[in-house]
């Protein structure tokens, strides 16, 4: 069917929610992936829904004529998750922002997937509640894109990921049908398949996740934000080791290496004229959180220090260096021009890996991604170690750099060098991604880490999706690329079947 009957379709079904004009199509075309500006891939057409039934609808449409379907919130993805690299149909969640149910007895929240963390968080407050589950970009990641990423979070170690926190959530199938799955507001259940939680970290490939309950907490007393510097990195693993054997609880823990504390530093260089001065010594720090109640906070910070002390770690006491990282990393309290965005990106951008690997081999991974940024020549940024499993040890690693976006060749070489690290963190009983997805860069090479089970992921998709519609090109491989006007693929792309071009 010629691309413009079945945008007709869409035209007749939902109105003034559809879009056609290169203008507001083309800011569709790209997230924050390094990526040349030949490489922007605009949909056909985007949809602008208001419920779940407008997005019903335009599924259906594209079910009945085999048109790609992508889905995205706020397009701060760093590897082209929500991308549409087949063109299409793109779905703009964002337009899709209401807080459904605020349940404070049972400390639930219902919203739909467009409402962005932040939007969330400012419902809660007034009823003394908030949601743990907070990415760095909260003021623009969607709850549903939060759901399909399976984003990080600043206080993982206590809360974990947003899976800990997802109830429930209603899904818009590929064969245009609407399922709630999930166990409403009960915190767990054994009834039936945990298929809600196959959801988590699916990419937008299952279907459009249109509204979620998740679980919310009290809001604590106080917080703190302290950092410690460590001599290596496995010293600074083992004292959390060591205040978890303890029995503290610690909200949020990120181990930085020297690199990776300047890109959160840029206030502090122009507040005082120069970068923090670090010890020679130091090859780790240490940014840790505490919350709760003032008495029993300041016994876990006594006890925390006097460990630190111990183990040969420093008490960062410069404030500065402490609140230009929780500024940058967390509060996001904007100086034009001088937080990480958009200062440090004036001439090269952000362009990250994010593998995880095992908890006894994060000093070993570390030297294999400075030896690979090396290799491929690549300005390195720097390497932030993510705590995300709650009340243990679970790394989720950026391990970033920065890229030119104008450079082809340099951004070639940053693709090699993402295969590369991903590969390596597999060979280290680790995994290639924590919270950017395979996407369409770890296709060619996706059953490196998985072997037979992704005939199964292949299985589970037709389920949900029997045409392959949905985010066509991630995961896996599209074969109905080319028809219904459907976008080209990235260069480099095959429909999946080389790697580069998101």
């Amino acid at each position: 069917m010629a691309v413009a009957g079945y945008i007709e379709e869409l035209k007749a079904a939902l109105g003034e929610k559809v879009h056609t004009e290169d203008f507001e199509r083309f800011a569709y075309g790209a997230d924050w992936s390094p990526r040349t500006p030949q490489e922007v891939f605009p949909p056909d057409v985007v949809v602008l829904p208001k419920d779940t039934e407008d997005v019903r609808r335009a599924v259906e449409i594209a079910f009945r004529h085999g048109i790609p379907v992508t889905a995205g919130g706020g397009l701060t993805g760093m590897a082209g998750g929500a991308v549409p690299i087949h063109g299409g149909i793109y779905i703009d969640g964002t337009s899709m922002n209401r807080i459904i149910e605020i349940d404070v007895a049972n400390q639930t929240v219902r919203a739909q997937g467009g409402c962005t963390m932040q939007e969330i968080i400012d419902a809660l407050e007034p009823h003394g509640l908030w949601i743990p589950n907070l990415p760095e970009s909260k003021w623009s990641c969607t709850i549903a894109s939060e759901i399909a990423c399976d984003n990080d979070s600043t206080f993982g170690m206590r809360w974990g990921k947003i899976l800990n926190a997802l109830l429930s959530v209603e899904l818009v199938t590929g064969k245009a049908e609407v399922v709630e799955f999930g166990h409403r507001k009960a915190h767990f259940s054994s009834s039936g398949y945990k298929v809600k939680d196959l959801i988590v970290g699916s990419e937008g490939t299952l279907g459009v996740v249109t509204a979620a309950t998740l679980k919310v907490e009290p809001i604590a007393d106080e917080r703190s934000v302290d950092m410690i510097l460590f001599p290596s990195m496995t010293k600074a693993v083992d004292y959390l080791n060591r205040l978890l054997k303890a029995g503290l609880a610690i909200d949020g823990a990120h181990i930085n290496c020297k690199r990776r504390l300047k890109f959160y530093t840029h206030a502090y260089k122009d507040k005082h004229g120069h970068e923090p001065e670090v010890p020679d010594w130091a090859e780790a720090l240490l940014a840790i959180i505490f919350s709760g109640d003032k008495k029993v906070l300041d016994f876990n910070k006594k006890y925390a220090f006097k460990v630190a002390e111990e183990m040969g770690g420093q008490l960062v006491k410069e404030r500065d260096i402490v609140e230009s990282w929780w500024i940058s990393k967390h509060t996001l309290a904007f100086e034009p021009y001088k937080q990480k965005w958009p200062k440090s990106q004036t001439e090269k951008k952000f362009g990250a890996c994010d593998p995880g690997v095992p908890m006894g081999r994060l000093e070993e991974f570390y030297k294999a991604f400075i030896a690979t940024a090396e290799k491929h020549r690549l300005s390195i940024l720097g390497m932030n170690a993510y705590l995300e499993h709650p009340n243990s040890i679970g790394f989720s690693c950026s391990c970033a750099l920065f890229v030119n976006y104008r450079d082809q060749d340099e951004i070639d070489r940053f693709r090699k060098y993402f295969e590369e690290l991903s590969r390596i963190a597999v060979d280290m009983g680790g995994t290639m991604s924590t919270y950017m997805g395979d996407t369409n860069l770890r296709v060619p090479y996706l059953e490196y880490e998985h072997g037979n089970a992704v005939a199964y992921f292949r299985e589970l998709k037709k389920v949900f999706d029997p045409k392959g519609i949905m985010n066509p090109g991630k995961k896996f491989r599209w074969e109905g690329e080319g028809k219904c006007g459907a976008g080209a693929p990235a260069p480099g792309h095959d429909g999946g079947a080389t790697g580069g071009g998101n």
